[in-house]
């Protein structure tokens, strides 16, 4: 889609409702919509992050990006995220956290980003984060200039692609929740997007598609 043209949907971007769990849950493992269903996450204490959606031109093109985050020792090595990271006492608010976040992690600074709407906050069981996304745009072509501490690579996903159905996988993975289960995904660049960041990117595709089919 023409970056142009998708300015024009932004505004009616903000009223939809936000179908949170019923879009979390199609790419969901079905192992972990059951334990969900059993937890209370407050009392678990979560700590607290936040994470920028955010959409840009490339080539007068309308692109998200994403990140490959870098190997290490810990749940998420070498997943594909979202730009954000962990709430600082110092941030005002979410907002601010994944403003911040994005700026160190791919270098784009704050005043290059407007803040469009806040979505669901997802819970991570298997690290006790409770994330809050940001749908964020930036109406300028972008320069992104990796942190080499935590971002191996960056994905610019074309929002046509991201919307084409042909992306969504099956795909058998050893999680927090078993080993060889299978788990619906997005096949992104050949990467294999699930958990969290699957489940995030499926209440933003919901919203788009809602806001696009009643704009037409």
């Amino acid at each position: 889609m023409d970056f142009q043209d998708f300015l024009q949907y932004v505004p009616n971007l903000i009223p939809v409702e936000l179908p949170a769990t019923l879009a979390h849950i199609k790419m969901a493992p079905k192992e972990r919509i059951e334990a969900l269903k059993k937890l209370d996450f407050k009392a678990e204490n979560p700590r607290i992050a936040a994470v920028m959606m955010l959409f840009y031109p490339k080539n007068g093109k309308t692109h998200l990006v994403l990140i490959v985050r870098n190997a290490y020792n810990g749940v998420h090595s070498s997943q594909i995220a979202f730009p954000g990271g962990k709430y600082e006492n110092t941030d005002v608010d979410y907002a601010e956290t994944a403003l911040r976040e994005t700026h160190e992690e791919v270098g784009i600074a704050p005043n290059k980003i407007e803040v469009i709407k806040q979505f669901s906050p997802m819970y991570i069981p298997p690290s006790n984060f409770l994330v809050h996304p940001f749908l964020g745009i930036s109406k300028e072509e972008l320069q992104f200039y990796p942190d080499i501490r935590e971002v191996a690579g960056i994905i610019e996903l074309p929002l046509s692609v991201f919307l084409d159905d042909e992306i969504i996988i099956e795909a058998t993975l050893s999680t927090s929740y078993g080993n060889n289960i299978l788990v619906p995904a997005f096949n992104i660049q050949n990467h294999v997007v699930w958990g969290a960041t699957a489940m995030i990117l499926s209440e933003l595709r919901d919203v788009l598609k809602i806001t696009f089919e009643e704009n037409k």
